[in-house]
């Protein structure tokens, strides 16, 4: 089976969504994110403070191109659309699902945390926005899953279920 890129704005629900997918389907789950931190030895917030965005950024295109493209879930940091070549790698390297969910939810989970550098500082309607933006590099995934008022469980389970489609028909 190609690989599942779980793709999303921050606070859809990747991470979690990913690590029950990954028990379900009893293959291994890599987050984009905590494989830079530890490759770094350092906390995304403090990349962003001491190398800036477009370090990160780069660092997390290597980080993607060499993970598992068979039988893996791979969970990415929400800004990992920004490059056009990374939603092509991904489409063509495996099958790629826009967790989607209202940005009104996104932002109530959102709202208090600290450990996000792009949330950090901003208002509510700066992260919305920030959103629409993303908006149609998400949508160039293979399939969109909305999550919005799902439980955990039941967000899984519609990934789930997507990934059986994709898994029977034709790429």
């Amino acid at each position: 089976m190609k690989s599942i890129y779980l793709i999303g704005f921050m606070g859809a629900g990747k991470t979690t969504i990913g690590q029950v997918l990954a028990t379900k389907l009893n293959i291994p789950v890599f987050d984009t994110d905590t494989v830079i931190e530890n490759n770094m030895n350092m906390e995304i917030t403090e990349i962003f403070q001491e190398y800036g965005e477009g370090h990160f950024r780069a660092l997390e295109k290597k980080v993607l191109k060499d993970l598992p493209v068979h039988d893996a879930i791979v969970t990415t940091g929400g800004g990992i659309v920004k490059d056009q070549a990374n939603i092509e790698w991904m489409k063509e390297n495996g099958f790629m699902i826009f967790l989607n969910a209202d940005p009104e939810i996104i932002w109530d989970r959102l709202e208090n945390d600290t450990t996000r550098p792009l949330v950090k500082q901003k208002k509510k309607e700066e992260v919305i926005e920030l959103f629409k933006t993303r908006l149609p590099l998400y949508d160039q995934a293979h399939i969109s899953v909305n999550t919005t008022g799902l439980t955990l469980e039941d967000a899984a389970e519609s990934v789930y279920n997507a990934i059986k489609t994709c898994n029977n028909s034709p790429h």
